[in-house]
């Protein structure tokens, strides 16, 4: 093996060391064991750190030690702290009980060995004065009677509630289902008083027992408070009392500033609304005309205006909402925006579709049309609907979409005026003279009651094809309702079939099959049979051949 390989192996090798000894893990410190010096149901003070090679569980042996023979002395039994230059000392009528040294507090949150010895001497002084109580018969006897007085009270105040909480049931079953019965619109219960007389019922209930709950912690930390060995729990429950209703009390008047704020945009809005709703309310009712504002418009702007005025302080109100800026109320916003943007996309595409039809005015209300297969008066543009009364006793919904996309035939646009434009078609032979059958048929347009002479009826040829020729008779209508339109196209069907047998034409259209022997062919002499020879050198009528 060369010298140059056996350095680079050599390399290798040291380099692997190296990485080894990197990624190995380091060991982690042992922590310090702890040791407390305790007093009945109270923590003195807890030994965190080694002084001169013993450690916190000889301190705090010591410390025991010492107290024990304080106590044994029969002393005042008087904590008091002092400075020195290793930390400071906590005594007991003047004995040196134990030293609080840098070591054993945590200077990273403030605190000293003068305020942590201070707090020591405070906690031996209370639980000092707990075991002398407790070893008092005039006391435990005075703190008994406190407890059972306090007892007594506990269950009077518990029978007390019990007792308002079934006249709050009978008043409410009384009083307040009386009064919800006289609250009628159009002799029609407005509100069900059933369900809110449980409701009340219900939310009287949940009252009652957190008050029950109430008197019971209050009961509890009395006792607590005139045990000497639970005292400690009793100033653990009522700092915990305080700090909630102090953090509530803090919280609500954080919110209030907000809370201000959100009344304020909520009046604005409101002032913004009724003001909106005014101006357009004249233009609905034709007191005002404001550019392409109409009656049709108005109504659905207001609408559209007051649903935009309510997002937008809504969406300026917000932040200013108590808990807006919890995760809670982000996560109830963002799931809200999920399924709206989900499961509205069609309500999105309808609501869209019935703000085309309503502003470009393609339909109005009363107006008689024919949307696909469906033909009627429109009742109603609505945001996601269309609605038609058809004449035959039926009402149609259509989705606006899908009006959108139908090619819509408005009969109430052709000519001005009441009414609307009537049609009826035809297909005759070409055996039948076309000048024949256009008299004929404005003859039972003008023999039919509800069609309006003026404009006058006029016939269209609307197709030519193999076998006859297709005819359309387009009249205007006098009838408003959709059933009376439908009644007034009967009645001009029936006529015109009247006149055609009158006149010996058949309205029967052939279909050859084979070439005819005879052309179908009408000549010229023949061309003003009656009725439309009466008619031919009236003005504005077809003209004769030369």
């Amino acid at each position: 093996m060369s010298a140059a390989v056996r350095l680079l192996v050599l390399l290798s090798l040291i380099l692997a060391a190296a990485f080894a000894r990197a990624e190995a893990p380091s060991p982690k410190p042992t922590p310090t064991p702890t040791a407390k010096l305790a007093v009945g149901a109270r923590t003195i003070f807890v030994f965190r750190s080694a002084i001169a090679g013993f450690p916190p569980q000889d301190r705090a042996d010591g410390a025991r030690k010492r107290l024990d023979r304080v106590l044994a002395a029969g002393g005042a039994q008087r904590p008091s702290i002092r400075s020195i230059g290793e930390g400071t000392q906590v005594l007991l009528d003047g004995q040196l009980l134990f030293l609080v040294t840098p070591a054993d507090v945590n200077a990273l949150a403030g605190d000293t060995t003068d305020a942590v010895a201070a707090d020591s001497a405070a906690m031996l002084g209370k639980a000092l004065l707990e075991q002398r109580e407790q070893g008092s018969p005039r006391y435990l006897l005075t703190a008994g009677a406190w407890c059972l007085a306090a007892t007594v009270a506990y269950v009077l105040g518990l029978r007390g509630l019990g007792a308002l909480h079934r006249r709050i049931r009978v008043w409410t079953t009384r009083s307040v289902g009386r009064r919800l019965d006289r609250i009628r619109v159009r002799n029609v219960a407005l509100l069900d008083a059933g369900h809110v007389v449980r409701f009340v019922r219900q939310g009287s209930g949940v009252l009652a027992w957190s008050l029950r709950l109430f008197a019971t912690f209050l009961w509890a930390s009395f006792l607590l408070g005139h045990i000497p060995y639970f005292r400690s729990w009793h100033e653990r429950l009522s700092d915990y009392l305080l700090e909630t209703a102090l953090e509530a009390a803090a919280s609500a008047a954080r919110a209030v500033p907000g809370l201000l704020v959100v009344a304020a945009i909520a009046a604005l809005a409101r002032l913004a609304i009724l003001t909106a709703g005014s101006l357009l309310r004249r233009v609905e009712s034709g007191e005002l005309q404001v550019g392409w504002l109409d009656r049709d418009t108005a109504l659905p702007t207001r609408r559209l205006l007051n649903v935009g005025i309510v997002l937008f302080a809504l969406a300026m109100a917000y932040p200013y909402l108590p808990g807006a800026h919890t995760a809670a109320f982000q996560g109830v916003t963002v799931l809200a925006g999920l399924m709206v943007s989900i499961g509205g996309s069609s309500l999105v595409a309808q609501g869209a579709s019935g703000l085309i039809l309503t502003y470009t005015r393609s339909l109005r209300k009363g107006d008689y049309v024919r949307i696909g297969e469906s033909e009627g008066t429109v009742l109603e543009i609505g945001m996601f609907e269309t609605r038609l009364h058809t004449g035959l006793g039926a009402e149609v919904s259509i989705p606006n979409a899908l009006v959108l996309s139908h090619t819509t035939k408005n009969f109430s646009r052709t000519a001005p005026g009441a009414g609307h434009a009537l049609e009826a078609a035809v297909t005759v032979g070409y055996d039948t003279p076309w000048r024949q059958v256009h008299a004929m048929l404005r003859q039972a347009a003008r023999e039919t009651d509800g069609i309006l002479a003026d404009p006058a009826p006029y016939v269209i040829q609307a197709a030519l094809s193999d076998f006859y020729i297709g005819y359309r008779l387009v009249a205007q209508a006098g009838a408003a309702s959709p059933r009376g339109r439908a009644e007034l196209q009967g009645r001009l069907h029936q006529r015109i079939v009247d006149v055609f047998n009158l006149n010996g034409v058949s309205m029967t259209s052939p279909h050859f099959v084979q070439e005819p022997v005879k052309p179908h062919v009408v000549p010229p002499s023949s061309w003003s049979p009656p009725p439309a020879a009466a008619q031919a050198a009236a003005p504005g009528t077809e003209q004769q051949p030369g």
